[in-house]
């Protein structure tokens, strides 16, 4: 059973890390302004500076940046109690958080601002970070009201 658990959070890891990259990637990519279509001008590739949260709720700035980094580092802890606790599914779902989070994170550091890619006309515009981490909670929250 051990192992078996072993061999999951090795697979989480590896799929995190692949994931984390390519966005890390596409990021860089976008700044340096490579745009163009994915299907037609619904949804296209094209950078933009999100100085805010989720959906462009206007929050922002060095408190924005203390709040956030205070739940990543509790999603770390909750995270090391589900890989402690060997709880898979939990596991699965902090991973991807944790990794969206620190990557959006890392933007808010270094430039100011997350950087986002994806323009989805009449939506929003958004990142593989977002994606991530919406993933993740969509799993957490399956998980937990499956639960008695």
């Amino acid at each position: 059973m051990l192992t078996s658990f072993k061999s999951r959070i090795t697979a989480i890891f590896v799929v995190v890390v692949f994931f984390v990259s390519l966005d890390r990637f596409l990021k860089i990519l976008s700044l340096n302004e490579v745009n163009f279509p994915i299907i037609g001008k619904l949804f296209k590739f094209s950078f933009t500076a999100n100085e805010y949260i989720a959906f462009s709720v206007p929050l922002s700035g060095w408190l924005l940046n203390i709040v956030i980094s205070a739940l990543v580092l509790a999603i770390i802890y909750f995270l090391l109690q589900a890989i402690k606790k060997q709880v898979w599914w939990e596991t699965w779902g902090l991973s991807f958080v944790l990794a969206g989070a620190s990557s959006n994170l890392f933007d808010r550091f270094k430039y100011g601002f997350v950087i986002d890619y994806f323009d989805l006309r009449y939506f929003t515009v958004f990142n593989l970070a977002d994606v991530m981490i919406f993933c993740g909670v969509v799993s957490l929250l399956f998980l937990y009201s499956r639960k008695d």
